[in-house]
């Protein structure tokens, strides 16, 4: 015998990690999402493209914010008197039900000025707007 790790520690090993990556599911989904956003946004040349990476990666801050208001064995936030309960925290849901509604005004606004460009310049590409705008 060694000093080294057995092969049933490393299965334990492996288990657990297994358990931990998995238990924690929710966060590799908003990884995801954020990175699918911010890559459209980032290398999309489609204003229109843009704007829905913009929206994909706002969806997974909002999902990020209302998973961390879970309170473990926590319930609804309604007093009820004489009750010993451990309540979830209610104020990220409100402060995302108000970042939603920003949410959706700004991209009304956004795809309100994507048409005028649309109009002005005859396209939405961003590289072909740039060269019309260089070309004076």
């Amino acid at each position: 015998g060694g000093n080294g790790p057995t092969v049933l520690g490393n299965r334990e090993a492996g288990r657990a990690m297994t358990e931990f990556i998995l238990g924690k599911y929710n966060y590799w989904i908003y990884i995801v999402l954020m990175m699918t956003g911010f890559y459209a946004v980032i290398a999309k040349k489609n204003l229109l493209k843009k704007l829905i990476g913009l929206n994909i990666l706002q969806t997974a801050v909002f999902l990020f914010y209302i998973s961390i208001a879970k309170v473990r064995g926590g319930t609804a936030p309604i007093f009820l008197e004489g009750a010993e309960v451990v309540y979830d925290n209610p104020l990220p849901h409100v402060l995302i039900l108000t970042a939603i509604v920003v949410a959706v005004s700004t991209t009304a606004v956004a795809l309100a000025i994507v048409i005028l460009i649309k109009q002005a310049y005859g396209t939405v590409e961003e590289d072909q707007i740039l060269e019309m705008t260089e070309e004076g």
